[in-house]
C-alpha cells in the first residue's frame, strides 16, 4: 500500500461500532482472569491496515496493561515523543520488537515494558494473549494482556515516551465510543476504514483501538 501522510483527527466520522457497553461486573480483575481462563467461541475483527503489503513481517509484542484502581480497572497507554521516524504523538501499549534472546511473545512484552516506562514485572500478572495483529509498518504484533497491581512507579523512557497515562477500561469496552473512519487511499488504491476511541484530548487510533476491539469482542463473547 503507498505511504502517506495524514491527519486522522480530521476524518469525519462515518458511523459507531455501537454494540452495548460490557456490563462493570464483567470488568472486575476477578472477572477478567475468569474470562481469560475460559475457552468460548468468538470472532476476532480482522484490521485493513496491513492490506496489500508483500515484504517480511517482523514479531512484536506489546503489553496491555489493565491497571486495579479502586474506582475500577484502567488501561495504561503511552504517546510516543514527536521526533519518532515512525508513528510518532501516536497512542499505543508499551512493547515493541521481538529480540533473539527473548524466551516468548511474553517475554518481549515484559522486556520491552520495562525498557519503554519503567514498570517492572513484579507488579505484572499475565492473564492471557489476543491475536497478532498485523501492522502497516509490517510487524506482526501479539498483544500479552495483564492485570498490574499499584503502587508502581513508571520512569518513560525520554527518548520513546512523551507521556504515560490511564483510561478507564469501562470508556473503552463501550462500542458507543468506538468510532469508525475512513480514508481515501493515494494512487486510486481504494478506501482504508479504522477504528478510533478519543477520550478527553487523546485520539486512540490504528493498531492501538483495534487491539482493543479484539479484547471488546472477546471479553463480551
Amino acid at each position: 500500500m503507498p505511504k502517506f501522510v495524514f491527519d486522522p483527527t480530521q476524518l469525519p466520522v462515518a458511523g459507531l461500532a455501537g454494540e452495548a457497553p460490557i456490563a462493570p461486573e464483567r470488568l472486575l480483575p476477578d472477572a477478567l482472569r475468569a474470562r481469560f481462563a475460559q475457552t468460548r467461541p468468538w470472532d476476532a475483527e480482522t484490521s485493513q491496515e496491513a492490506v496489500g503489503l508483500t515484504q517480511p513481517f517482523r514479531r512484536a509484542s506489546v503489553l496491555v496493561p489493565l491497571v486495579e484502581r479502586p474506582d475500577g480497572v484502567t488501561v495504561l497507554l503511552t504517546r510516543r515523543t514527536d521526533h519518532l521516524s515512525s508513528h510518532a504523538g501516536q497512542i499505543s501499549f508499551p512493547g515493541g520488537r521481538a529480540e533473539e534472546f527473548d524466551s516468548s511473545p511474553i517475554e518481549t512484552a515484559l522486556r520491552e515494558t520495562e525498557e519503554e516506562i519503567g514498570l517492572h514485572r513484579r507488579h505484572i500478572e499475565i492473564i492471557g494473549v489476543l491475536p497478532e495483529h498485523s501492522t502497516i509498518s509490517a510487524y506482526r504484533v501479539t498483544p500479552v494482556v495483564a492485570l498490574v497491581k499499584p503502587p508502581f512507579k513508571l520512569v518513560p523512557d525520554p527518548g520513546e515516551v512523551a507521556e504515560a497515562f490511564e483510561v478507564p477500561l469501562g470508556f473503552l469496552m463501550d462500542g458507543l465510543n468506538h468510532q469508525r473512519r475512513e480514508i481515501e487511499l493515494p494512487q486510486n488504491a481504494g478506501t482504508r476504514a479504522f477504528y478510533s476511541m478519543p477520550y478527553e484530548h487523546y485520539f486512540i487510533w490504528g493498531a492501538t483501538a483495534a487491539m482493543l476491539r479484539n479484547l471488546f469482542h472477546f471479553l463480551r463473547a
